[in-house]
């Protein structure tokens, strides 16, 4: 059990909505909220289930009623002079939260029958969470105040979560009131106190440090060595504590910081583990939240010491949140405890490790800091789960080019049998996995297959997607390639065509594919790729690579103006282009985007467009290039997008799979988005999304909610063209794009 005195994370109001009571149990991820009148006295509690069980019985759902509606008056409470064994009783299988009243039943404090980890400042730190960085300031600042505001801008700039100092009443904790001069101590005793004498932050500035910390968005925290230490940080209101390893056999302080009631942070460094089993008991007791961090407390630890396979040892015994506070060289161990479960990894933090102060030589360096932080988070992304092996777009991509497939040997009529000399197994790998064999074999043909075609999922099915004549509001059409187009317009009637280029099809004879002019619309697609590996990018810092860049541009508008003679409904086709822009290990500076896009606007002015449009695509913020992740960094954002546009008179095409993707890694809204790029859409893609990489989706698959979609992009873009852009959608004589009209149709682009 623990409990908790910071309780306002769980309080509501009496009058207060339903749908305010919903957005705190949200909030607060602990499924209960406190109802409490305007004196603070408890009237009811509310969890997610009570919530549940009203909304079952409701024929009418108002949830503008206040809370006190529907809160539940019979539960179950403590009084504050309960110790925390007769509280501990109180729980059961069904009772997980008790609040501790007054003797006026004012809501004091709520116990928990168990702690999933800690709140500091509405940072909930779990072993769901991310890992909770903490950049030890302690006495680094050497005693100036401007100093340790620079570190704690230092440690904002890093990414940490958190920066900490340390404070010490020297005439309170030392035997000899603090006396630097004390002949009589001990060498490092000595030392330690000439150091702390000489760079100790006065509390005021010590104050002033933390509202430093609030003003640059990273939480203050800090170690009082002291009794007074506590009573001074409590004048201010810190948040949370961290207990120093010297400290953790101190039961008297220990107990000073559970009647507090906040979280604490406690490193293990210098303890045997009767010592750790004992203090945490001793929190156990008195209700403390804490977390323990696994340490070696010698400075620089050696790498033989540090031990981190304890770390697993340590939460068994804490039965709580670890973490790792290290004093090694480096930050790779930090790193590695990532890896091992550590949800808060300490390090201290300098500006120069030649200052005096034994911390500063065990200490990283700014970009050493940053570095470990950036490193965390790449981990953090990299351990996903133990539940599934799920393939990646990228490893999707890369199966189909390198991995093979099964094809048929020789023809088959529709209904033929299928037999096993029938099939080969070649590459690529685009149609079924040789693993599939066994399940095509001894059915019949679902079509007329000729020798080296590529089987297909539809081909173990009886029933497949069939195009028909789809009804839209807007003009649309599919993508395709010169060898498939004539397929496709025997199967549809749409209205354009758009052709995906690869930069071999620019160097084709037009006339071995077209015979005759087509009474539909044209769109072209650049391609990415070039001869030698070249990516297209306009805005490319190496003007030789930009130049080419340019040059590979020209040749795809000069093809495009060539196929316009076989389309001649459309006298000015757009070129859909990702005009550059990514970056392969990090994203951009954002100071240097606007200087990127001022170069695709003077690359592009180089080109000849009579008789054509280019159309930038909206990106994704983390492409996929021929199977490898790079990060993108220009039409990503709205605004940017937005800018660009009415500065240089161009449109776009969005990719609605591609914007809604940077929506759910930058937290943009993606509603926002179609309505502020919409005005400026000459084109859609039309595919689904899933996290922050998954893009080509079939419609309905993902992230994408496509009947407000659709009311939107009426509302802000109607007159954009679109094609249903679905990764493979070709295959099976085009089932994919089959699928994503019927469903496009359905989520209501209907006339």
């Amino acid at each position: 059990m623990i409990i908790e005195k910071n309780i306002k994370q769980y309080i509501v109001f009496s009058e207060d909505s339903i749908l305010n009571a919903l957005r705190k149990i949200s909030d607060n991820k602990s499924r209960v909220v406190f109802s409490v009148t305007e004196s603070g006295a408890i009237e009811g509690i509310l969890t997610d289930g009570d919530f549940r069980r009203w909304l079952v019985d409701q024929s009418e759902i108002n949830l503008n009623k206040a809370v006190s509606e529907i809160s539940n008056k019979s539960f179950i409470y403590a009084k504050e002079k309960q110790t925390t064994q007769e509280i501990q009783t109180l729980f059961s299988n069904k009772i997980e939260y008790v609040p501790i009243l007054d003797d006026y039943g004012h809501l004091t404090a709520i116990g928990r029958a168990r702690a999933k980890g800690i709140n500091i400042s509405g940072h909930i730190i779990s072993d769901e969470s991310p890992c909770f960085i903490i950049a030890e300031i302690g006495n680094n600042h050497n005693g100036s105040l401007d100093v340790a505001k620079h570190l704690i801008e230092l440690a904002a700039e890093s990414g940490s979560d958190c920066a900490k100092f340390q404070l010490r009443d020297l005439p309170s904790l030392y035997r000899n009131a603090g006396n630097a001069n004390d002949a009589s101590e001990d060498l490092g005793s000595q030392y330690t106190l000439d150091l702390l004498t000489k760079y100790q932050l006065t509390p005021d500035q010590m104050f002033e440090a933390f509202n430093h910390c609030e003003r640059m968005g990273i939480i203050p925290l800090c170690t009082p060595w002291d009794k007074a230490s506590v009573n001074i940080l409590e004048q201010y209101g810190i948040e949370a504590y961290k207990i120093a390893s010297a400290d953790l056999t101190n039961l008297d302080l220990l107990e000073v910081l559970s009647k507090v009631g906040k979280p604490l942070i406690c490193s293990t460094g210098m303890s045997r583990e009767p010592e750790i089993k004992q203090s945490v008991e001793f929190l156990k007791r008195h209700g403390a939240p804490y977390a323990l961090l696994h340490c070696n407390s010698t400075y620089p630890t050696p790498f033989k010491d540090v031990n981190l396979k304890y770390m697993a040892r340590l939460k068994d015994i804490g039965d709580c949140v670890v973490g790792y506070s290290g004093h090694e060289r480096g930050y790779h161990i930090p790193l590695a405890a990532v890896s091992m479960g550590a949800k808060i990894v300490e390090k201290h933090l300098t500006i120069d490790r030649t200052m005096e102060g034994n911390d500063h030589k065990i200490s990283l360096l700014p970009s050493e800091f940053k570095h470990m932080v950036r490193s965390i988070r790449e981990i953090e992304d990299s351990l996903g789960n133990n539940v599934m092996r799920q393939l990646t777009q990228g490893e999707l991509m890369n199966r189909e080019t390198l991995a093979k497939s099964l094809i048929v040997t020789h023809d088959l009529k529709q209904g033929e049998i299928i037999t096993a000399d029938a099939i080969d197994i070649k590459c690529p790998g685009q149609g079924l996995q040789p693993n599939r064999k066994a399940e095509i074999i001894g059915l019949p043909a679902r079509r007329d297959l000729n020798a080296g075609d590529l089987l297909f999922e539809s081909d173990l099915r009886d029933t497949t997607a069939k195009p028909r004549h789809y009804h839209f509001s807007r003009p649309w059409g599919i993508p395709v390639r010169y060898h498939d187009y004539r397929k496709m317009l025997d199967l549809i009637k749409p209205d354009f065509l758009e052709f995906h280029f690869s930069y071999k099809d620019l160097e084709v004879n037009l006339d071995d594919y077209f015979s005759e002019p087509l009474n539909i619309g044209l769109v072209v697609h650049s391609p990415e790729l070039f001869a030698g590996d070249h990516v297209l990018d306009l805005c490319a810092d190496d003007d030789n690579y930009r130049r080419r860049s340019i040059e590979e541009l020209c040749r795809v508008v000069e093809m495009t103006r060539n196929l316009t003679r076989y389309f001649p409904a459309y006298n000015r086709p757009c070129i859909v282009t990702n005009i550059g822009g990514f970056t392969m290990d990090r994203p951009m500076a954002p100071e240097l985007k606007e200087k990127m896009y001022a170069r695709c606007v003077e690359s592009i002015a180089e080109i000849d467009l009579s008789g054509v449009e280019i159309i930038p695509q909206t990106m994704p913020p983390f492409p996929w290039h021929f199977g490898g992740q790079r990060y993108h960094n220009l039409f990503v954002d709205p605004n940017e997008i937005v800018r660009f546009c009415r500065n240089n008179d161009f449109r776009v095409c969005l990719d609605v799979s591609h914007s809604k993707l940077a929506c759910n890694h930058h937290g943009f809204s993606f509603q926002e988005l179609i309505k502020k790029i919409g005005p400026y859409t000459a084109h859609l893609h039309m595919g689904d999304a899933d996290g922050v990489d998954g893009e080509g989706l079939q419609i309905g698959d993902g992230d994408i909610d496509f009947r407000a979609l659709m009311k939107d992009l009426d509302t802000f873009a109607p007159t954009a063209t679109f094609i249903p852009e679905i990764w493979q959608g070709h295959k099976s004589n085009g089932e994919g794009f089959w699928i994503a009209l019927n469903r496009l149709e359905v989520a209501g682009i209907v006339q």
